[in-house]
Formats: C-alpha cells, structure tokens, sequence
C-alpha cells in the first residue's frame, strides 16, 4: 500500500470518527427532555443486574421472567413508596401551614418563651440588634412559608397539567429498566467494543464507572433513609410537629458531608434547652450525636468502601453542585462526576509514572559529581 493510500485511508477515518461524534451528540440532544428518567432507569439497571442474573440462574435461564420479577420489586419497594412520601409531605405541610395561620401554632409566643430563657447579656444584644421584633418576624415567617406552600401548589399543578408527561418519563425508566436488567452485559460488551481505548484502560474505566455509581446509591440513598427514618420517629417521639416534613428535610441534607442532619435537629435541641424542655432537649442531643450522627460514620464506610471514598470537601461541591445543574439527579451526577474525574487523573499519572521514572533514572541531577566535568 502506497503512501497516499495510507493517507487517504486516515482522512476516511477522521472523516468517519467525526461523523460519529456528530450523530452521537446529535442523539444526546434528541433526548436530553428524558435525561433524568434514562439516569435513573440506568442507576436502577446497574443497582439490581446481580440479583436480576442470580434470579435468572435460578429459572433456568429465563432471563426476560427474572427481569420482570425484579422490575415489580422496584415498583414495590422503591417507585410506590417514593410516590406515597411525596404526597404526604404534600399534605403535612399544608396542614403545617393551617395551623401556623390559624394560630395554633404560634411561632411569636414560641420566640417570646425563648427570649426570656435568654441569658440578660445575650437578651440585651438580641433586643439592640432589633430581633426581638417578633411581629414582624411573623409576617416574614408567613410570608415565606406561603411563598413555599405556593411554590408547592404550583408545582403540584404543574405535575397535574402535565400528567401525561410525567407517565411518559416513568414509562421510558421502567421500560429501559427492563431491557437494561435483561440485556445490559449484551450491550456492556457493545459498548467496551466500540470505545477507542486501549483495553485495559477501557475496562478499568468502565468497572470504576460501575462500581462508582453503586456505591453512590448506597452510600446516600441508604444512608438518607436510615437517617430521614431515624430522625421522623425521634421527631414523632418528642411530640414535634411535621416529623414527617423534618425528617425527609434530614434524608436530603444527609446527602451534605459534614453538616448534614445538624442544620434540622441542632436548632431544635437548642430551642427545646432554651425553652425549658430540659429532659427532651438532652434526648434530642444524645439521638443527634449518637444515634443520627453515627450512622454515618458506621454505616456509609461499609456501604462506600475504601476504593471510591472521596475527599469531603470534593463530595460536598459535587453534590452541591449536581443538584444546582440537575436537579434531583444531581446527587448521583455529581458526585459520579467527580469520582470519575479523580479515577482518570489517577489513571495517567499511572501510566505517565514508569516514563518520568526512567527519565530520572536516565537524567543525572544538577549536583552530580562530574556534571560540568
């Protein structure tokens, strides 16, 4: 073969790869509107494929029954449940709301109690910073909590206006979750062919993708419910209205390293030790630093592992971050974002090691006997 050939036969290949890339991305722009449900239906997919194939074994082989089997499994544990929660938080913060405009609840007397089990100096500085002004702290208390029930509403209407939408990404996520429990080495294999890496670098990338996004669900979704639970029934037990509202508010915040749980139950513990309720606010402490807060430190390690652990303050941006891009989502987006963008830094400082090492080893130093001999 000539040399023009060979030329020739590059320029087709750059021509073909451009193409790909064109159309590729061309493909992700058609369904970008249904971005979410195919993340999910994909998270789901690799979440569940072990046990989907365990099953499969099981029934001889039957690989379409055990994908269906699995799938009624997450529409019992998973989907029905979530769609329950959502409506009752709906409610519950309606009702909260009722009782704080009706004046069941009053949050200005509330603050008085506290003010007054203020100690003077505090009380003084409080009353000179014009915070005492519980008046008007009602009025903006109300106005935000209705701003937020509005806020609710609205979208409640919008999710009811645009029902149909709403059944057609469900019904994209289920449906993908299916053929993805069922076919998803199949396409694995398609895919691990198609990508131009070199072998080993492709592999390790794709098992790290894998792994990464397990240990993401079970290391925020499993420990969000644990703590979400735990701390709605230490709520409940207290007597604290919106157990429910709180402790789904403690369930997402779980997913902020560090803080977390804390920005919902510390104040609460505060208030009740300020206001008196010396007993239920020694409890809400101990439930908070030993119970709430150590599950955390005991349960995400074991769920995480070692291999994808990731800095703090790393996971803390990504998931801000994730959520501020996509939403919902985000939680698992961003931090998968991360834990891949450290995975690949990690891999070409590997593969650039043996380079710089024989380039060390080859290069003598400025200070070496005999250098400028």
């Amino acid at each position: 073969m000539t040399d023009g050939e060979h030329r020739s036969f590059r320029f087709e290949d750059g021509t073909f790869m451009g193409v790909v890339l064109v159309v590729t991305l061309l493909f992700a722009w058609l369904i970008s509107s249904y971005f979410g449900a195919i993340l999910w239906g994909l998270v789901a997919a690799i979440l569940f494929e072990p046990a989907t194939q365990r099953l499969a074994e099981r029934l001889n082989g039957r690989k379409s029954l055990a994908a269906a089997l699995v799938l009624l499994l997450i529409l019992a544990l998973i989907v029905m449940p979530a769609l329950l929660l959502g409506s009752s938080l709906v409610q519950e913060a309606a009702t909260l709301y009722e009782r704080i405009r009706s004046g069941q609840l009053d949050i200005p007397n509330m603050l008085n109690h506290l003010r007054d089990a203020l100690p003077t100096t505090v009380r003084r500085f409080v009353d000179r910073q014009g915070w005492s002004d519980f008046d008007s702290l009602r009025r903006m208390l109300g106005s935000g909590v209705a701003n937020g029930l509005q806020d609710i509403a609205s979208r409640a209407l919008l999710v009811g206006q645009s029902a149909l939408s709403f059944l057609a990404a469900m019904g994209v996520m289920l449906y993908l979750t299916f053929f993805l429990l069922r076919d998803g080495r199949r396409y694995g294999d398609l895919i691990r062919t198609a990508l131009p890496l070199r072998t080993a670098t492709r592999d390790r990338l794709i098992d790290h993708f894998v792994v990464v996004v397990r240990a993401t669900m079970k290391g925020t979704v499993v420990v969000a419910l644990v703590q979400g639970l735990l701390g709605g029934v230490i709520f409940w037990s207290l007597g604290i209205e919106g157990a429910l509202l709180w402790g789904t508010m403690m369930g997402f915040l779980s997913l902020l390293p560090a803080v977390g749980t804390g920005i919902v139950w510390v104040p609460v513990a505060i208030y009740l030790l300020v206001s008196g309720a010396w007993i239920k606010g020694a409890i809400m402490i101990f439930c908070g630093v030993f119970v709430i807060g150590l599950v955390d430190n005991l349960l995400r390690p074991i769920l995480v592992g070692r291999d994808t652990r990731m800095p703090d303050f790393v996971v803390l941006i990504a998931t801000l971050s994730g959520l501020e891009l996509f939403g919902l989502s985000g939680f698992i987006v961003g931090p998968v974002i991360a834990a891949l963008f450290i995975a690949v830094w990690n891999m070409a400082i590997e593969q650039r090691a043996p380079a710089m090492a024989e380039l060390a080893t080859t290069v003598p130093d400025e200070d070496t006997p005999g250098r400028h001999a």
